[in-house]
């Protein structure tokens, strides 16, 4: 996974949740959530999307965003709620970033055995040896972090009622499949809204 390039030629939003989907990289996103406590989830039964979302480019609604809105609409849907431009509770939207980061990795590695060479200790030679001499070996290797934010927000009281964070390291391997590697993301990310999803039910 370390030290992989991104091509150029794919916009830095799109890679940004694409690593989020698990699409070829063998770790999983790392999820955080929180919600409002005080909001009553049942009671919402309606829901849309920002316009525009953060995930759009200026005049345009990016296939980032098209890709989105299709698998958080499914999660909703699956949670008993309905889409409704016209008048909805809840209005859900995304956001996206890359950052560089370094990752640094210190083990021990074995450098030589004192007192099992030649010189002074030279007597000890064919016999026995003392213990290993361990010194620190550090890599330094650097990686490219995507972040997905997804926002929902109560409509009437303007207010923020829940947030899931998601963050893994970008692949080539991701940008194989777009579409399942951002319906991946996306389930990971409801995995923890407060109403379950079916197969959670009681």
């Amino acid at each position: 996974i370390m030290n992989t390039q991104v091509p150029k030629s794919v916009s830095a939003l799109a890679a940004a949740v694409l690593v989020l989907g698990l699409g070829g990289c063998a770790s999983t996103p790392y999820v955080r959530a929180d919600f409002d406590h005080t909001a009553d989830f049942t009671s919402y039964k309606t829901f849309s999307f920002a316009s525009p979302l953060d995930t759009d480019r200026r005049g345009y609604q990016t296939v980032l965003s098209q890709h989105l809105k299709a698998a958080a609409q499914r999660e909703m849907e699956a949670r008993g709620m309905r889409l409704d431009s016209s008048a909805p509770q809840l209005l859900v939207n995304f956001s996206a970033n890359l950052s560089d980061k370094l990752r640094v990795t210190t083990v021990p590695t074995t450098s030589a055995f004192i007192g099992g060479g030649r010189g002074y200790y030279g007597y000890r030679g064919g016999m026995y040896s003392a213990w290993p001499a361990y010194t620190d070996q550090t890599t330094v290797t650097q990686y490219t972090e995507g972040t997905l934010n997804i926002d929902v927000v109560d409509l009437a009281r303007k207010q923020l009622v829940w947030e899931s964070v998601l963050t893994d390291t970008i692949t080539e391997k991701t940008f194989d499949n777009v579409q399942a590697a951002i319906d991946t993301a996306v389930a990971a990310a409801f995995a923890k809204y407060p109403i379950p999803g079916p197969a959670k039910a009681k």
